[in-house]
């Protein structure tokens, strides 16, 4: 039995519950894995891939579009903002979300907010690129 127990919630739906090995995050400050036993921590996420790997070392993989993840005794909780299994990530899905970061750039009100979506589109590029 692996000894970390995960969850990644959408608001749209539960998108994985159980336990794993380990699961690398896209932090805001940088990629980072984690695995059972870890110390409580409460990061935000950055646009990219949440990498699962499960006993054995299959794993899943899912997009997601910013959010928080929090370590504690109980495990990883993953709350995002949004959340694609990358098996279920097309090239019609991939422009819609790069549709809506152009919006948001194009909305914006101030630099700051700006910044953030531009820097949100080009991770959403780069993602587009690698699938």
């Amino acid at each position: 039995m692996a000894g970390l127990h995960f969850e990644l919630v959408s608001p749209a739906k539960l998108l994985f519950s159980g336990d794993v090995a380990s699961v690398t995050l896209p932090g805001t400050e940088g990629e980072m894995t984690i695995l059972p036993m870890h110390a409580p921590v409460l990061a935000t996420l950055r646009p990219g891939i949440v990498t699962v790997m499960k006993d054995g070392g299959a794993t899943d993989k899912m997009f997601v579009r910013g959010g928080f993840a929090e370590v504690n005794a109980k495990g990883l909780t993953v709350l995002a903002e949004t959340a694609i299994a990358m098996a279920d990530l097309d090239a019609s899905a991939m422009n819609a979300q790069i549709k809506s970061a152009e919006d948001e750039i194009a909305e914006a009100k101030d630099d700051e907010t700006k910044r953030r979506a531009n820097e949100n589109l080009d991770h959403l590029k780069s993602l587009q690129a690698a699938i």
